[in-house]
């Protein structure tokens, strides 16, 4: 935290803080409980085939996959045995000799369920101590055609299935929209380029204003279409340093933009070519050409500015009903930080923390966020980590790296006017097992553990541990100065046996 008057009185806002939220949260444990309880629900297994009258005409001692049913039917002492492709983990053909060979192995337990379909690791997890697992199965045969043909035909069936899970869990989330009602004449706005892409490197159209909702439809004649009700945060990001001005939607529920799911869509439009601005770069700041280039490049900004703040204020009087309004980033309370892979500018608005001009877009609502910590934060470091921890502690904390340690006090100073606590210490920590610590913990709100001693209640504990770190600091450095006067003592009697 920062020092002098408004450092301290910061603090006091702080501890306040922390003491309401750990009151609110002590009150609403027992519902909590109740709610986990109430989520957990079973699934049962999906057979293909009901009875074996069921099976479809199979070749006497041969290998047949059935693709419809998404099953493969392997010869076991003369008889078809029906196993279904999500119990399959590799399939293996050895080294043929006379014979060729076809090795099917399958998920069991003791081994890492990481890559199984979930309703496969949910089978192991609840019966793999009660039950019997075949761990593999190894065919024979001295036709080699045959058993290369069922090796491509399971090769494909898995990777068709996986294809099938991964397409359904993109839209397990998925909430049907209603359907859009259009305007004869429609406000547009031309010639902006549609992030995420629905296809191709770039996507660039034409977005319509309609009764309930916005119409992309792409130049290729590709359309998206975004309902009003589904809008939850609406950003216009005006060009100021960047190089692209935009207009962006954060939706509650998320939809398919081409083939991927996104919770987030966004329409911008360039201002400056980056081939233009290399060739500016070679020229004297001197040069009218240079100085004309440079007025034009700021009329067109402000230009193009006002064409999107004007088409926002439209998109606002046709979504009166869902109470839509847009909002602008706090660019004075702009930080800069790594959330992803690259340096980039974030920016505080109303609502989130948001990093809009390079993708992946960042965007956290604050209204999700628990609490924030931020990692090493010593006297000698240029810069820190700032963990924002999700208030599902199912979920992963967000995380912004190499964040400039002259921006500390002001983000501390921004955390307290949104009413969100903080603490920070030295160490960087392993969050997979600080959440699940914090999972497994019945009293984590509690000042007390289960033996009625005294513990730091909430996430005090992290800057409890900074301050034990801070103490064995201490002794570290007590144990390097009493070396050091013990060298120094070597020094003096060398000196005087040299005498």
């Amino acid at each position: 935290s920062g020092g002098g008057g408004g450092g301290a009185n910061r603090d006091e806002k702080q501890a306040a803080l922390m003491q309401k939220r750990l009151e609110e949260k002590r009150k609403h444990a027992k519902g909590d409980e109740d709610d986990e309880k109430s989520q957990v629900v079973g699934e049962k297994w999906a057979a293909p085939f009901k009875s074996s009258r069921d099976y479809p005409d199979l070749p006497p001692n041969e290998i047949f996959v059935d693709k419809d049913a998404m099953t493969v039917f392997v010869p076991i002492s003369g008889a078809h045995v029906p196993i279904h492709i999500s119990t399959i983990k590799t399939l293996v053909q050895p080294e043929p000799d006379k014979a060729s060979y076809l090795r099917l192995n399958f998920y069991a337990p003791g081994q890492s369920l990481k890559d199984a379909p979930p309703a496969m690791a949910r089978a192991v997890e609840r019966f793999g101590k009660r039950d019997v697992f075949v761990k593999e199965l190894l065919f024979r045969s001295l036709e080699q055609r045959k058993l290369n043909a069922a090796y491509r035909q399971i090769h494909e069936l898995r990777k068709r299935y996986k294809s099938d899970q991964d397409q359904k869990a993109e839209e397990r989330d998925l909430v049907v929209q209603e359907q859009l009602v259009k305007l004869p004449r429609p406000p547009r706005l031309s010639d902006v380029t549609l992030r995420p892409f629905i296809s191709g490197k770039k996507t660039t159209g034409t977005v319509e204003i309609h009764k309930n909702g916005l119409r992309f439809i792409s130049k290729k004649n590709e359309t998206l279409d975004i309902i009003f009700a589904n809008v939850k945060h609406a950003l216009f990001q005006p060009c100021e340093n960047e190089v692209i001005v935009l207009l962006h939607l954060h939706l509650k529920h998320p939809i398919m933009v081409g083939k991927k799911k996104s919770a987030d869509v966004q329409f911008m439009t360039e201002v400056v070519d980056a081939s233009l601005a290399l060739d500016n770069a070679r020229r004297s700041m001197y040069d009218p050409d240079e100085l004309d280039e440079e007025q034009r490049q700021r009329d067109l900004r402000k230009k193009l500015n006002k064409i999107f703040k004007d088409f926002s204020k439209q998109i606002e009087q046709h979504a009166a009903a869902a109470r839509l309004e847009f909002d602008i980033p706090y660019r004075d309370l702009a930080f800069h930080g790594v959330p992803h892979r690259e340096m980039v500018l974030i920016q505080p608005t109303v609502h989130c923390l948001v990093c809009l001009t390079e993708t992946p877009f960042f965007v956290v609502e604050l209204d999700h966020v628990e609490h924030v910590h931020f990692e090493r934060c010593t006297l000698r470091a240029t810069n820190f980590d700032m963990v924002l921890i999700n208030k599902n502690f199912n979920l992963n904390p967000w995380v912004i790296n190499a964040i400039p340690m002259t921006e500390l006090d002001a983000i501390q100073e921004w955390l307290t006017d949104c009413s969100l606590t903080y603490t920070a210490g030295q160490a960087s920590l392993s969050w997979k097992q600080v959440m699940n610590l914090v999972k497994s913990d019945d009293r984590f709100y509690e000042d007390t553990d289960e033996d009625g001693e005294d513990k730091p209640a909430g996430w005090q504990f992290l800057q409890a541990e900074d301050d034990d770190a801070d103490g064995d600091g201490d002794d570290a450095d007590d144990d390097d100065d009493y070396e050091q006067d013990a060298a120094d003592d070597d020094d003096d009697d060398d000196d005087d046996d040299d005498e």
